[in-house]
């Protein structure tokens, strides 16, 4: 993308402004522009190439989405029964998702779909009686849906050997396990993905994107436009930007940049970072061994981002795998942040808010603190929960990405913390922002949709839907109560991204 560091200055006003480059922004600039190619666009992104913080493949699980194997999207209610309809939901979610990828391809805006997304069976596996017997009732749940359609379940350890051979070398017979497994999950590549569609859109598109750039304040005007301070990082130039509509995209920055817009709706927001660490192994005895992504139930007090897991992962075409997440603590917003990040988010309007969301979840900080001062040979051991005969010489650790956990305004506790994604826009609809970690780049369009949805309802549903229906066929139906229409739009994203189920 070096088009974009060739000197070139920001025009003064912009319909609209998208800050950050990672996978929201990429995915807000292409609907914007196919919905409308004449609209002045601009991306600004602080660091030198699209993709470098939670999107980039490393500083998350690559894991699409789907709710096929995250045990957290359905609990068990206290009657006994399981809900699914969060599992649906999201599942829901990532098919908005592929069918606007496959779109993409269809076009040829961007190519080669198994840069970014390749099939990956997605499991669940749990252990001893009480959990096997949970996710029995969860599989018969889930088997009734369209939606998860095709999930098996066992608790034969000859059948485990062959789903997942490297947890069950050295497995006592008697040991009480049961999976599910869904062969339509995939493993994607969020950072490639973005690169892709911030290339078309600086090679084929009026979209302006500069690197270097960040936006460091958000300012009201009197007319309704916003008023953005920018400053070029190579050239130590600040220059003010205005624009009709602004979109924050930057991750762990989007809320005190959320904060200096001085919108009513963002009053009380806070946010603790949490970093996340993988062990990894490339060994391809081992990778042959695991071709799935296998999560299992969080321990307790342990936050739902924390599930562990032991995925398959295909970066650049090189396979390995990764387990964890450990979490990690650095004051920081980003990885490439300030120290100072979380000290300076502290405000009269949000003290309230972290208090309590920190007094109600003391479990969780020591959650935390354990985790932050496990060693290597620590982390091991609890490898060796899935892999008995794991040997730390073939594992590496790996930071991930930093994530800003969101602590909302809460009456009764002060604060609490939210574990989902959650879009905040003020009510005039000029300016959004997308907070929050979980399920995050795997519902990224669903996300966008829903911020135009709340900021330009009218054109949405007027002029623009005709091309809407033609990118997500399926946006306004209900997946879950329409078998034709999920097969139908299935298939033909099963085609598209070349995925082999």
């Amino acid at each position: 993308m070096s088009q974009s560091l060739t000197g070139r200055t920001p025009k003064p006003k912009y319909d609209v402004v998208l800050v950050g480059g990672g996978i929201m922004s990429a995915t807000l600039a292409t609907l914007l522009h196919e919905f409308n190619p004449e609209l002045e666009i601009a991306i600004f992104e602080r660091l030198g190439r699209f993709a470098k913080e939670s999107t980039a493949a490393w500083n998350n699980a690559g894991t699409g989405h789907s709710a096929f194997c995250e045990l957290n999207y359905t609990p068990e209610k206290p009657d006994g029964s399981i809900d699914i309809s969060k599992a649906e939901s999201i599942a829901e979610q990532f098919e908005v998702s592929k069918q606007f990828w496959a779109y993409l391809i269809k076009k040829e805006y961007i190519r080669n779909p198994k840069d970014f997304i390749n099939s990956c069976p997605h499991m669940s596996l749990v252990f001893g009686e009480k959990d096997a017997e949970y996710l029995k009732k969860r599989h018969e749940k889930m088997s009734g849906s369209v939606l998860f359609r095709g999930m098996e379940f066992s608790t034969d350890h000859e059948q485990l050997k062959e789903w997942i051979p490297l947890v069950m070398q050295k497995r006592n017979p008697s040991e009480v396990m049961a999976a599910t497994k869904m062969d339509m999950g995939t493993d994607v590549n969020f950072g490639t993905l973005t690169r892709k569609m911030g290339r078309h859109l600086l090679e084929d598109s009026n979209v302006e994107v500069f690197l270097y750039h960040e936006v460091k304040d958000i300012d009201p005007k009197e007319d309704g436009t916003w008023e953005m301070k920018v400053k070029d990082r190579i050239n130590n130039h600040k220059q003010e930007v205005e624009a009709d509509f602004v979109f924050i995209g930057a991750g762990g920055y989007a809320l005190p940049l959320l904060e200096s817009s001085d919108i009513k709706e963002s009053e009380g927001y806070g946010g603790f970072p949490v970093s996340g660490q993988w062990l990894v192994t490339r060994n391809q005895e081992l990778v042959e061994k695991h071709q799935a992504k296998v999560y299992t139930q969080a321990s307790v007090g342990a936050p739902p981002m924390s599930v562990p897991h032991l995925d398959l992962r295909i970066i650049d075409g090189e396979k390995s795998l990764l387990f964890g997440p450990f979490a990690g603590f650095s004051t920081k917003f980003l990885k490439e942040g300030s120290y100072l990040d979380l000290p300076e988010s502290v405000n009269t309007k949000n003290l309230r808010s972290l208090f309590g969301a920190w007094w109600h979840n003391i479990p969780l900080t020591k959650y935390l603190i354990q985790q932050v001062a496990m060693n290597k040979a620590q982390r091991i051991q609890h490898l060796r929960e899935f892999v008995k005969d794991a040997k730390e010489e073939d594992w590496e650790l790996k930071v991930a990405g930093q994530r800003v956990q969101v602590i909302k305004k809460d009456e009764k506790e002060g604060g609490k913390l939210e574990f989902g994604t959650e879009v905040v826009v003020n009510k005039t609809g000029t300016i959004a922002s997308l907070l929050g970690a979980s399920p995050g780049a795997s519902t990224a369009v669903y996300a966008m949709l829903n911020v135009l949805e709340k900021c330009f309802p009218e054109k949405l549903h007027g002029e623009w839907k005709e091309k809407l229906l033609e990118m997500v066929p399926s946006y306004g139906k209900k997946l879950a109560d329409n078998p034709e229409l999920t097969e139908e739009v299935r298939n033909y994203t099963k085609e598209k991204l070349q995925l082999e189920y």
